[in-house]
């Protein structure tokens, strides 16, 4: 049975007509008819019965074009695929993810890629939403997981992952450890560590200034480690975007849902990339990441 006899059956009955199907195909429609005819030949069973210059499925007919169909489908993939990782030595994955996540999600999206696609070799680096949104303007990433900080982009994919509530990691010596939620306002008078280098420090603090609302000062940490630790010695609170599962905190840090007028701050989180980059892989890692994330909602 050849793959093309099946294409031509799968024509011929999407078009309802030999003669469209043959002119789609640049075939003959004596050829096509002839294609047909070998095929149920081969099959041992008559896929249409033909009456005049028109024809119906038979039950044997139906079933064999939904199966070829998504047959065919799938050799198109395999193809395109084949031709994709010939064309590059080694496929490469370029990722990028905020600083302060720390969900399990992300870790078990790429094991899982990793098993599905071995010859896909994946980076990854981490950085503050600035960071990242610049390495995606330059191209030396190729899809990020931040947090969304401004308006969708038309240059962008936007895929929306999860929307989940900010929380902070505050010292359990803290006396507003013991509340159930901290207000924005009402935490001023402490300390709010940011993740961020020198480059960056302005930006993320405007962002929690001016966007966000906290009045109070800032301290900063170049990595989540070094925050917790000045959570730890309870120099401040550390804002945690709770995207997915999280580990537990220290013994000696409470992690509290952080409001704003007596409601959740909520964070829309995202894969993003850039359109004209669009591939494949990209789009099978964010679907990954966007299947554990709703497993756990």
């Amino acid at each position: 049975m050849l793959f093309k006899q099946m294409n031509y059956f799968v024509t011929v009955v999407e078009k309802n007509s030999f003669t469209e199907a043959a002119a789609e195909s640049f075939v003959s429609q004596s050829a096509i008819s002839q294609q047909i005819q070998a095929l149920e030949e081969e099959l041992g069973v008559e896929l249409l019965q033909r009456q005049h210059r028109k024809f119906t499925l038979t039950p044997a007919g139906e079933h064999f074009y939904r199966e070829a169909k998504q047959m065919l489908a799938q050799i198109d993939e395999l193809v395109t695929e084949t031709k994709r990782i010939a064309e590059d030595e080694e496929t490469q994955l370029n990722l990028g993810y905020l600083r302060v996540y720390s969900g399990q999600e992300l870790h078990q999206a790429i094991a899982e890629f990793s098993m599905t696609y071995p010859e896909v070799s994946i980076n990854i680096v981490n950085g503050t939403h600035e960071e990242l949104y610049q390495e995606l303007r330059q191209n030396t990433v190729d899809v990020v997981l931040s947090d969304q900080r401004r308006a969708f982009s038309d240059e962008y994919v936007n895929f929306e992952l999860v929307q989940p509530e900010v929380q902070i990691e505050l010292s359990a010596r803290n006396p507003l450890s013991q509340q159930d939620a901290i207000d924005i306002q009402a935490s001023k008078g402490i300390p709010c560590i940011l993740i961020a280098n020198s480059e960056q420090q302005a930006s993320e603090e405007d962002f929690y200034r001016n966007t966000l609302g906290f009045d109070g000062t800032f301290l900063f940490a170049e990595s989540l480690e070094e925050g917790r630790m000045m959570v730890i010695g309870n120099r401040g609170f550390l804002p945690i975007e709770v995207a997915g599962t999280l580990p537990a905190p220290a013994v000696s840090v409470k992690r509290l849902p952080l409001t704003k007028n007596g409601k959740a701050l909520i964070r829309n989180y995202c894969a993003f990339w850039r359109k004209e980059r669009t591939n494949y892989y990209i789009e099978e890692f964010a679907n990954v990441l966007k299947k554990l994330f709703d497993e756990e909602e």
